[in-house]
């Protein structure tokens, strides 16, 4: 009975790591990315975060079948001023005490051009989702390189922002960078 097992467990760990390369592995370059974070009202403030992690998948060679998941760390915020750091990271806008990340997941892709796709997703930030949609461009077939691109605007009391008047917008600004580090190339459905 144990030797049918330990067969199955055997051949299960060797076929896993063929099926993973048969899917393209896209890495998230942090150098070559940014996220930002805008405010504008009677006084705007605008800063980057440091700290983020985004991670850009694929369960097969079709690129409506990719996943984007980004993590951003609140409290990573600095605007080059600590006086508009403290503002940007009090209770009153990013509150990074009680919340401490703002996220994106995509459920959804649907091409849009030859080369671009729109990622549609819930956008997370101080424990309230609403929906987003962020773009995605893979460059031409073989160069194994793309970038997500997308303004999240948002009204600053639809998340709990205190705000001294009615209206005041804000941004999450995303620009990452993506590259093929294995796996086959993605195969783009022609674009009519």
């Amino acid at each position: 009975m144990r030797l049918p097992v330990i067969c199955f467990v055997l051949v299960s760990a060797m076929l896993c790591p063929a099926s993973r390369a048969q899917v393209p592995v896209f890495q998230v370059t942090p150098i070559q990315s940014s996220i930002q974070f805008n405010t504008t009202s009677s006084r705007p403030l605008a800063g980057n975060f440091d700290k983020w992690n985004a991670t850009l998948t694929f369960t097969s060679r079709d690129p409506t079948s990719a996943v984007l998941q980004v993590e951003i760390q609140t409290a990573s915020v600095h605007s080059r001023n600590s006086k508009n750091d403290d503002e940007l990271k009090s209770k009153d806008l990013l509150n990074v005490a009680q919340d401490a990340v703002i996220s994106f997941k995509s459920d959804k892709v649907a091409q849009t051009g030859k080369t671009t796709y729109d990622l549609v997703g819930t956008f997370t930030m101080r424990g309230v989702s609403k929906p987003a949609t962020l773009k995605l461009v893979i460059a031409e077939q073989g160069s194994g390189s793309g970038y997500v691109q997308g303004i999240v605007p948002f009204d600053l009391k639809d998340y709990g922002m205190t705000t001294r008047k009615i209206g005041e917008r804000g941004e999450v600004d995303l620009n990452l960078k993506a590259e093929q580090v294995s796996g086959p190339a993605l195969i783009r459905k022609r674009f009519q």
